[in-house]
C-alpha cells in the first residue's frame, strides 16, 4: 500500500516514480489491468506493423507482451531513468529490438508525423493534475505532432472526470475522433477496494478537422459505439459506469439491510430505461435457508408504485417474506416492450448475476420470482405535458385483484400515482346481467380475461361508484359529522382543494345527496386530463375554479358572503425535498387555517389528506390544526403514510362521538338516492368500517 501515491499530483512527479520503481524492483505493477484484460482493444486499434510509440512505459510488462505476439516496432519512453536502465537490461539478449528511452513525452525529438501509433497506460491520468492540466495538454499537443494522419493515440485511463474533459475537449477542438471503451474494473491484486474500471480512450487524427465533433462510447471492447452529441453527455455516460462499478464492488464484499441501492438499466439502441433494479438484502440474524442465496422479483408491469413494490418498507416486506440474503426487485419501464417471462429473464440475468452477495457458490441456480409467473399488462393511452409539473402519463393496467385501472403519473415522481379509477365495461356487465336473468341449461366456460385494446374502442368507462384511494373515502365517511342524508342537511357545499382525476369531486357530485361542489384547481392539463381521461364531468352541481388554492380563499374569506359545510384539502406539495408531501406547508399556516375556519358553517367540517414522514414536522402541523379546529379526528390509511384529519369546532366532547356511527348508517342508506328519494345506483363504499378506526389526534 505504501507504493500507492499520497496525492493525485504525486502521479505525474519524475522523483515520486524514481522512487516507486527502486522501491518496486523486479515487480511489474500492472496499474491498469494485464495484456490479458487489455490486448482485445489495443490490436483492434493498433496493428503490429505500425510503428508505435508507447508514452510513460514505466516498467509494465504490455510493451514485452506486445513484442512477443509479433509488435516490433515499439518505442518506449519514459521519465524514470532507472525504470529504463532497468528495462533495457531486462530486455537486452530476450528482446534486442524493444528499446527504451529516457525522454520527457512533453518534447520528444521523433519527427512529424512518425507513428502510426501512441500508446498511454496511465501516462496522462499522472500529468493531468500538474500545473492545472498544462502539462497534460502538451504531452497530448505532442502526440498529435508525432502522429501521422490517420494514426491513433490509445490512451488507458481510469476516466476522473477532470482528466477524460482534458483530453477529450483537447481532440474535439483540433478535429479529431474520439472513442472511448468502458472495460470494466481493474484487476489488481494489491487493492481489492480499487473498483474503479479501465477504459481505453481511442482519439483518431484526420487530414481535416471533422467539422462536427464524433463522440463514441462502447461497452466492453467489443461493444457498438453509441454516438453521443456533446461532450457533457459523454462524461455523464462514464460518471454512470463509474457509479455501477462501485455499486458492484460494495456488493460483492458485504450484505447491508439498511442500504437498498437502485440503478436504471437502459434499451441500448435508443438510450430509455427499460428496468429499474433496486437490491434488498436480509436483516442481521434473519433464518434465511442456506440455499436461499440470491432471487429475481419481476414487478408486474403497472404496478411498481404499489405501496408493495414502489416504497422502502414495502419491498422491505416482500424481501422478507421471501426470504433469501438478497432480493433484487426488478421494475419494467413504460413504453417498453416485453415479450414473456422468458424473454425478460434471459435479458436480465447476464447483469444481475454482478450483484449476487457474496459467498454465493459458482453456478448457484438463481431463482426469477413474480406474481403467478405473469410480466402484468400496461397500456399507455396518452402522453402529455404540464406547465407546472412536468411530463405525464395515463395508462391503464391491470391491478391484483385482476380489474382493470386507469392512472395518472407524473414522471417527475414515477412512484407515486397521482390519481386512479376503476374501469368497467358497461356492455359486458349488462351481458353477465342478462344471463343471469336467464336459466341455466349447461355450465358455460369462463370468459375470456379482456383487456382495452380487445374491447370496442371507447366501450370502457371509469366506474364513477367506486373510489381507489382510501384517503378520499375516509372523507366522504367524515360528512356523518355534518349529519349528511338526515332531514337536517338536505343541501351540502364542498370546496375541494386539488382535483386530480376528479374522483373524488364526481362521487360527491354523484352520490351524496343535495351536494354542491366547488373544485379549486392550479393546473389546467390536469383539468383537461380529468375530463378526456377520468371522466370528470361538471356542470351546475359541480364547478372548477382554475387558480391557487390559498389565493382563492384568502379572496373569499377578505370578500365575505362565502360559507361551506365542509372544506377539504388533497392538494400535493411541488418540492420533493419537503418531509411533507400533501399539503404544501401554506396550506398548514395558523393565519390561513383561521381563514379556512372563517369559511365553514358553524358545525362545518374541515378535512385534510396529510402526508408527512418527518415526524417533528407532522407534530407541529397537528398542534398548529388543533389550535384552531379544538376538535380533530383522524384516521391513518394501512399501508400509506396518509392520515386523514377531519377538523370542527366540535361540541365540547372530547372524544369520537358516540352517535356517529348511527349517523353513518343514515349516510350509508342516502348515499345514490336523487331528489325524490329513488335509488339511482349503488357506490361501493362502507362508511361503518370506515368510521369504526377514527381516532383523537
Amino acid at each position: 500500500m505504501s507504493l500507492l501515491p499520497r496525492t493525485a499530483e504525486e502521479f505525474s512527479s519524475a522523483e515520486y516514480w524514481e522512487r516507486f520503481f527502486k522501491k518496486r524492483g523486479e515487480k511489474a505493477f500492472e496499474w491498469y489491468g494485464d495484456y490479458n484484460k487489455l490486448c482485445g482493444v489495443l490490436h483492434k486499434y493498433i496493428k503490429p506493423r505500425d510503428k508505435v510509440l508507447v508514452v510513460g512505459c514505466g516498467n509494465s510488462e504490455l510493451s514485452e507482451q506486445l513484442y512477443d505476439v509479433g509488435y516490433r516496432h515499439l518505442t518506449n519512453i519514459d521519465i524514470s531513468e532507472t525504470v529504463v536502465n532497468h528495462m533495457n537490461q531486462k530486455n537486452a539478449k530476450q528482446r534486442p529490438d524493444l528499446t527504451f528511452q529516457t525522454v520527457d513525452a512533453t518534447q520528444t525529438p521523433y519527427e512529424d508525423g512518425s507513428y502510426q501509433a501512441a500508446l498511454d497506460k496511465g501516462t496522462l491520468d499522472a500529468m493531468a493534475s500538474q500545473e492545472e492540466g498544462a502539462l497534460a495538454g502538451r504531452m497530448l499537443a505532442e502526440v498529435g505532432r508525432v502522429l501521422g494522419i490517420g494514426g491513433r493515440y490509445v490512451c488507458v485511463t481510469l476516466a476522473q472526470e477532470s482528466v477524460i474533459k482534458l483530453a477529450v475537449e483537447h481532440f474535439v477542438q483540433v478535429g479529431w475522433a474520439v472513442r472511448l471503451h468502458c472495460l470494466g474494473d481493474p484487476e489488481s491484486q494489491e487493492v481489492s477496494s480499487f473498483a474503479l474500471p479501465v477504459f481505453v480512450l481511442v482519439c483518431t487524427k484526420f487530414r481535416q478537422p471533422m467539422p462536427m465533433p464524433i463522440l463514441e462510447m462502447c461497452q466492453g471492447e467489443d461493444g457498438a459505439p453509441v454516438r453521443l452529441p456533446v461532450v457533457a453527455d459523454l462524461l455523464s455516460v462514464v460518471r454512470e459506469r463509474q457509479a455501477y462499478a462501485m455499486l458492484r464492488q460494495r456488493l460483492r464484499t458485504g450484505t447491508n439491510a439498511t442500504s437498498t441501492p437502485s440503478l436504471t438499466l437502459c434499451h441500448a439502441p435508443t438510450g430509455r430505461p427499460r428496468y429499474t433494479l433496486t437490491v434488498q438484502d436480509c436483516p442481521p440474524g434473519a433464518k434465511v435457508p442456506r440455499a436461499n442465496h440470491f432471487a429475481i422479483f419481476i414487478v408486474p408491469q403497472g404496478r411498481e408504485s404499489d405501496w408493495l413494490y414502489g416504497s422502502a418498507e414495502g419491498r422491505g416486506q416482500l424481501a422478507a417474506s421471501a426470504n433469501f440474503r438478497r432480493l433484487v426487485v426488478v421494475a419494467m419501464h413504460r413504453e417498453q416492450e416485453y415479450t414473456d417471462m422468458q424473454a425478460v429473464q434471459s435479458e436480465l440475468s447476464p447483469m444481475v448475476m454482478e450483484l449476487a452477495p457474496p459467498g454465493m457458490p459458482a453456478n448457484h441456480q438463481v431463482p426469477f420470482l413474480s406474481v403467478g409467473g405473469e410480466l402484468g399488462w400496461r397500456e399507455v393511452v396518452s402522453r402529455g405535458t404540464s406547465d407546472l409539473s412536468g411530463q405525464y402519463s395515463v395508462e391503464d393496467v391491470r391491478g391484483e385483484d385482476g380489474q382493470l385501472y386507469r392512472r395518472l403519473v407524473f414522471l417527475g415522481n414515477e412512484g407515486l400515482v397521482q390519481s386512479e379509477s376503476r374501469l368497467t365495461d358497461p356492455a359486458a356487465a349488462a351481458s353477465s346481467q342478462k344471463k343471469k336473468s336467464r336459466r341455466k341449461a349447461k355450465p358455460s366456460a369462463p370468459p375470456p380475461v379482456t383487456t382495452p385494446s380487445q374491447t370496442p374502442g371507447g366501450a370502457l368507462e371509469v366506474d364513477k361508484g367506486f373510489l381507489c384511494c382510501a384517503h378520499h373515502r375516509v372523507m366522504v365517511a367524515g360528512l356523518a359529522m355534518l349529519g349528511v342524508g338526515t332531514d337536517h342537511h338536505k343541501d351540502v357545499s364542498v370546496l375541494l382543494v386539488g382535483l386530480g382525476g376528479g374522483g373524488l369531486p364526481q362521487f360527491l357530485r354523484d352520490f351524496v345527496p343535495g351536494a354542491k361542489v366547488e373544485v379549486v384547481e392550479l393546473d389546467p392539463a390536469v383539468l383537461e386530463v380529468a375530463q378526456g381521461w377520468f371522466g370528470f364531468t361538471p356542470d351546475d352541481r359541480l364547478t372548477v375554479t382554475l387558480g391557487d388554492g390559498l389565493e382563492r380563499i384568502n379572496n373569499m374569506e377578505r370578500e365575505g358572503g362565502h360559507q361551506y359545510n365542509v372544506i377539504m384539502f388533497d392538494v400535493d406539495s411541488k418540492d420533493p425535498s419537503l418531509g411533507m408531501s400533501c399539503p404544501p406547508p401554506a396550506f398548514v399556516d395558523t393565519a390561513f387555517l383561521e381563514r379556512v375556519g372563517k369559511l365553514l358553517t358553524p358545525q362545518g367540517v374541515f378535512m385534510l389528506n396529510l402526508v408527512c414522514r418527518d415526524s417533528a414536522l407532522k407534530k407541529s402541523v397537528l398542534s398548529r390544526v388543533r389550535g384552531v379546529f379544538p376538535h380533530v379526528l383522524s384516521r391513518g390509511i394501512e399501508g400509506e403514510v396518509n392520515e386523514v384529519l377531519l377538523c370542527s369546532r366540535g361540541t365540547g366532547e372530547t372524544g369520537v362521538p358516540p352517535t356517529l356511527l348511527k349517523a353513518g348508517k343514515t349516510l350509508q342508506g342516502s348515499l345514490g338516492m336523487n331528489s325524490s328519494g329513488a335509488a339511482t345506483c349503488s357506490p361501493q363504499i362502507d362508511i361503518t368500517e370506515l368510521l369504526e378506526d377514527l381516532k383523537v389526534a
